[in-house]
């Protein structure tokens, strides 16, 4: 039987991910001691961030796992203590790039993250349908996503994505649950039952804050912010806190929800920030004899990008067209994103090929040092 060497146990360690923060838990400090005997019995102590980490199993599952795969390792015993107030900090340190003060890794010039914020002028558009759903697209198709539910007072994203658990926090930094390979907060998961939340805007502006500064989002591809209806105290924080934040507008087709919306875009002007596009839901009624029922009408998603581009002074996409489809309230109902649970559904293919689209978009380089220096003639 050959011997199971320490350069072989920390070698199979460090394919094991810390299920929460998404890297080897080597590499985050959290492997206290990983020793073999002679005939192959290994123990392996694993520091968790928490006494309470509600994924300790996951992480137990996965250690013993990978150290079996070890050539001569016979049996192994994982034993789970926790990090030090000490090894806490330079966990946070080091995840926060060697910074201890919490800021907006979105903010920073040198962010990649492309950060869409979808708006709506009024509600009942569907606006947190369409985030849930290119949230679980983009995922599928790669791409390292989150969700900020901004939504303080009519938060839902939780339920459409399936989330139940509480994020777990680790002193002042927040670990946000995953969903689907989505990183998602919300203040639905601090909020007992169904209660509202009742608070004015520098409330509201701290907790978006939080959401962006205190939450370990890790190096995101893309981030949505289901914001609430119309260009209240939300629309205005994010401008300030994600100036380069990238503004997407759902309607219907309604005329009247179109002028609506219009508004919503046009916070862009003042802002100086840029519409990605429009999004229209609810766009027609497929029968089954294979014709198309216009239920709200129709051309208004062309009505407002086309608007919102002669207000801006630029080309604003229509990005796509959801079809009325029952699939797409049951998924949101039962927490099931329509584009995994029936992918082939009209509704489904419409989002994933809006979802496609912004996918492809190369990330951001807005801010960003090009590394020149002038010289002189």
């Amino acid at each position: 039987m050959p011997s199971v060497t320490h350069e072989a146990l920390r070698a199979a360690l460090a394919t094991v991910n810390d299920p929460e923060i998404r890297k080897p838990i080597t590499e985050l400090g959290m492997v206290e001691s990983a020793e073999a005997d002679e005939a192959g019995h290994v123990e392996v102590t694993i520091l968790l961030t928490i006494s309470g980490c509600p994924l300790k199993e996951t992480l137990t599952r996965d250690t013993t796992a990978a150290v079996l795969k070890v050539p001569g390792v016979t049996s192994i015993n994982v034993t789970l203590g926790v990090m030090s107030d000490e090894q806490r900090a330079d966990l946070k340190t080091q995840l926060r790039g060697g910074q201890t003060e919490r800021e907006i890794p979105f903010a920073k010039p040198g962010s990649l993250t492309r950060v869409y914020a979808v708006a709506s002028g009024k509600g009942g558009v569907g606006k947190s349908s369409v985030t849930a759903n290119l949230a679980a697209a983009m995922a599928q198709n790669g791409l390292r996503v989150g969700v900020v539910d901004a939504d303080i007072y009519g938060f839902s994203i939780p339920r459409m994505l399936g989330v139940s658990g509480k994020p777990t926090q680790v002193d002042d930094m927040i670990l946000p649950p995953i969903a689907y390979d989505v990183k998602v907060i919300s203040i639905g998961m601090f909020v007992p039952g169904n209660q509202p939340v009742v608070w004015r805007g520098p409330m509201l502006h701290r907790a978006l804050q939080q959401f962006l500064g205190d939450v370990f989002w890790g190096d995101l591809d893309v981030l949505l912010l289901d914001l609430p209806p119309g260009t209240g105290d939300i629309a205005i924080s994010v401008a300030q806190l994600i100036p380069g934040a990238e503004i997407l507008v759902v309607t219907t087709p309604q005329q009247a929800a179109a002028e609506v919306a219009e508004r919503a875009g046009s916070i862009a002007v003042q802002t100086h920030q840029r519409i990605a596009g429009v999004i229209e839901n609810m766009s027609w009624l497929e029968l089954p004899d294979g014709t198309r029922q216009e239920i709200f009408g129709s051309g208004g998603g062309q009505t407002v990008a086309a608007s919102l581009g002669r207000t801006v002074g630029t080309d604003v996409p229509l990005l796509g067209q959801i079809p009325l489809d029952t699939t797409l309230r049951i998924g949101a109902d039962t927490g099931v994103p329509v584009v995994l649970g029936n992918p082939d559904g009209a509704a489904a293919v419409a989002l994933r090929g809006i979802a496609k689209g912004l996918s492809s978009r190369a990330r951001g380089l807005a801010g960003r040092s090009l590394g020149l220096t002038p010289t002189g003639r």
